[in-house]
Parts: C-alpha cells; sequence; structure tokens
C-alpha cells in the first residue's frame, strides 16, 4: 500500500527509512546529511563498510542503531578514487535496488517503511521514471509505504502508521 505523504521523513513513524546514496557516498547533502547528522555513527559504519566491502550500485546495505533503521539504497554511480563524488542514480540501479528492498523488507518482516522521491534529487532521475518501479516492486506488500513526496521540515507528515 503506497501512500504519498508531506513532510519530514526524519519524523517518520515507519519502521525503516529507505533512501538512496552512491558506493563512495560522503553523506554530505540532502537527506543523507539529515541522517548523518541524526546517526553519525552510520555513516562511519558504512565508510568501515565501504573500504572493506566495495559495494557495487544496484546493491544495498542495512544499518540499524539507536532507535533506527536505515537502508541504503546504492542508486548512484561512484568510484572510490581519492576525491571522487557520486554520480548520478539510473533506473537500472534503482530497480535492483528495489528488488533488494523487497527481499529486505520481507526478510526483516518489517510493518512500514519510508522513502524520498529516490534517485532524483542528487541521483537527478525523473520521478516519472522512478515511481512505477516503487510501485512494480513494493505496490502490493500489505504494509505501509510511505512516500515523502514533499519535503517540509519539522512537519510530522499525515502517516497511514
Amino acid at each position: 500500500m503506497i501512500h504519498e505523504v508531506s513532510g519530514d521523513i526524519l519524523l517518520t513513524k515507519a519502521q525503516a527509512i529507505a533512501h538512496g546514496i552512491s558506493p563512495n557516498d560522503p553523506f554530505d547533502h540532502g537527506l543523507a546529511l539529515a541522517l548523518r547528522e541524526k546517526w553519525p555513527m552510520m555513516h562511519k559504519d558504512y565508510r568501515h563498510y565501504a573500504h572493506q566491502s566495495h559495494p557495487k550500485p544496484g546493491e544495498i546495505w542495512e544499518w540499524g542503531g539507536f532507535g533506527a533503521r536505515i537502508i541504503n539504497l546504492l542508486t548512484q554511480e561512484g568510484g572510490f578514487d581519492h576525491g571522487s563524488r557520486p554520480g548520478h542514480a539510473s533506473l537500472s540501479n534503482v530497480n535492483h535496488c528495489l528488488k533488494r528492498l523487497r527481499h529486505a523488507i520481507e526478510k526483516l518482516e518489517l510493518t512500514s517503511i519510508s522513502l524520498p522521491k529516490l534517485a532524483t534529487g542528487i541521483g537527478a532521475l525523473k520521478w516519472e521514471g522512478v515511481k512505477p518501479l516503487i510501485v512494480q516492486h513494493l505496490g502490493d506488500l500489505k504494509i505501509p509505504v510511505l512516500v515523502y513526496s514533499e519535503f517540509h521540515a519539522g512537519v510530522k507528515a499525515k502517516e497511514p502508521v
């Protein structure tokens, strides 16, 4: 059950937040920055994981701690060269990530999940291309899938959770 809501995703009541990043993401823009500021340990853990595992676009990385569960979707390109920056997302990467996200939701037995308009910010994709993939992979789940279509800092969304 997909529900589009407006508000601040950091105030969600959902069990988990999913968002897009790159393999070498510095978590210094947008939602990634907000998550890094709220849970700095997540970024430290991701840097360690990335240096050890060299993740590829299309994969996911789950993190839980301090009452939060974050599912990082590697929707963007990005290298490990010194000083390299995250690249743009691709619909192919988003598609692979959403398949893996669905599997994670089922494996973790989540009862709700929130995500932004995935890969449309720094990832530079058009919502018209991403939304059908979200519907395809998550639309028939029997849990609330909350898509934050409009960001309003400090505003709690009306969530069916």
